[in-house]
C-alpha cells in the first residue's frame, strides 16, 4: 500500500507581510511566520493536517485517495493508499499515533495503523449517512463527526465499531423545497458536549453524546452561513460566517450572538479557522487571493494580525493548532502543507 519511497520537497517561503486592504488592516501587523512544503503528489487538495505524537504531520489527499505524512524536521513526504474512491475529506490521530479519517464518498470511517499500514473499515448503518465529512475526539475515546449531504451528526467508539447517528434538521429552500442544514465543522466543550456549524443555515447545534440529542441555536442574521467553528477558554463558541464575511461568538450561557466584519470585507469568505491558548481565534480568508491568515484577539475583541499565504493558498479549508510548539497546521489547494508559527503566548500554557 504504500507510494514508492519517502519523497523530501522543499518550503515554498517565510513570512510574506499581506498588503493593505482596508484602513483597518493596514493599522494590523504581521505577526506570523508562514512556511509552506510543496506535496509530491500533484492535485489531490492536501488537507487536513494532524500532529502525531511522533512529531510528523498526516493529512488527507481527497483528490488521491490516500493518507500522507510530512516529517517537519526532514522535509520528507511519504503515504499510505486508501481502498479506491475513498474520497477521504478529513483525518486526526489518536494518543497511540493510530490515524482516523473520513471516508466522504465510500460512507465510512477508516482506521489505519501507520506501523502495519492496515486499514479497517467501519460502515455507516443507515445508508443515507453517505459522507462522513468532519471527524473530532470527545475527549473520553470516542469520535464524533459530522455528516454533510445526509444530513447527520454522528459519534463512532473505536473500541465496539458502535456507529450512532442523529438525523440534523431540515431548512425550507427556494421555492418551498425543504433541504438538510447540512453538518459541518464540529469541535467539543469541557462538558463533553459537540458543537456543529449547521452549513446550510444560519444555526449552531449542540449534539448531548451520551442522548444524542441535538439542540439547535439560531443566529440573529437569517443569510448567515456557519461553516467552521472554536471553543475559548470560557467555552464560548466562535465561528465563521462564509456567506458574510464575518467572525462570530455566540454564547452558550447568554444565548447572545455578537459578530465582527472581516478586514477584507463581506466577500471574504472565512473558512479555515483554529484557536490558540491565549483564545487568540486566527482564520483563513479564502475569498481574496492570496488567501489571508488574519488574528483575532478574543479578550480585546480587536483584529491583531494579517498576513498572505505564501503560495496563495487557492482555498484553506480546516486547521489544527499544536499547543506545543504554538504553531497552526493546515493544507491548502495550491498542493502545499503549511504551518504558521504564531506570536509568543502571554502566559506559560505551553508546558500542560
Amino acid at each position: 500500500m504504500r507510494h514508492g519511497i519517502a519523497i523530501a520537497t522543499s518550503l515554498l517561503a517565510i513570512g510574506v507581510i499581506a498588503g493593505p486592504v482596508s484602513g483597518q488592516e493596514q493599522a494590523m501587523e504581521d505577526l506570523v511566520e508562514i512556511r509552506e512544503w510543496q506535496v509530491p503528489w500533484e492535485d489531490t487538495r492536501p488537507r487536513d493536517p494532524y500532529l502525531a505524537p511522533d512529531g510528523r504531520v498526516w493529512f488527507v489527499g481527497q483528490r488521491g485517495d490516500y493518507a500522507g505524512v510530512l516529517d517537519p524536521e526532514t522535509g520528507e513526504f511519504d503515504r499510505i493508499d486508501m481502498p479506491e474512491g475513498a474520497g477521504p475529506h478529513n483525518l486526526i490521530v489518536d494518543d497511540e499515533g493510530i490515524v482516523w479519517y473520513a471516508g466522504n464518498r465510500a460512507a465510512n470511517i477508516g482506521r489505519i495503523d501507520p506501523a502495519t499500514e492496515e486499514i479497517e473499515l467501519y460502515p455507516m448503518p443507515d445508508p443515507g449517512a453517505r459522507d462522513p465529512h468532519t471527524l473530532e475526539f470527545d475527549g473520553d475515546g470516542g469520535i464524533a463527526f459530522t455528516v454533510q449531504s445526509g444530513n447527520f451528526v454522528g459519534h463512532f467508539e473505536p473500541e465496539t465499531g458502535e456507529v450512532r447517528l442523529t438525523s440534523a434538521p431540515t431548512t425550507e429552500g427556494r421555492a418551498g423545497r425543504s433541504s438538510g442544514v447540512r453538518p459541518y465543522g464540529i469541535k467539543m466543550d469541557s462538558d463533553g458536549d459537540a458543537w456543529i456549524a449547521l452549513f446550510n443555515s444560519n444555526m449552531l447545534g449542540r449534539l448531548d453524546i451520551e442522548t444524542m440529542e441535538l439542540e439547535t441555536y439560531e443566529s440573529p442574521r437569517p443569510d448567515a452561513r456557519l461553516r467552521r467553528l472554536v471553543i475559548d477558554s470560557q467555552d464560548q463558541v466562535w465561528y465563521v460566517d462564509y456567506a458574510g464575511g464575518k467572525l462570530g461568538r455566540f454564547d452558550p450561557e447568554t444565548g447572545e450572538f455578537k459578530e465582527w466584519d472581516n478586514p477584507s470585507g463581506d466577500q471574504s469568505r472565512p473558512y479555515g479557522v483554529a484557536i490558540d491558548a491565549d483564545d487568540r481565534i486566527w482564520f483563513v480568508e479564502t475569498g481574496v487571493q492570496p488567501n489571508k491568515f488574519v488574528g483575532f484577539d478574543a479578550r480585546t475583541e480587536e483584529f491583531i494580525s494579517t498576513t498572505d499565504v505564501p503560495s496563495g493558498g487557492g482555498t484553506i479549508r480546516h486547521m489544527y493548532y499544536d499547543r506545543g510548539n504554538n504553531v497552526v497546521w493546515f493544507g491548502a489547494d495550491t498542493n502545499t502543507i503549511g504551518r504558521a508559527t504564531l506570536p509568543p503566548l502571554r502566559r506559560a500554557v505551553m508546558q500542560d
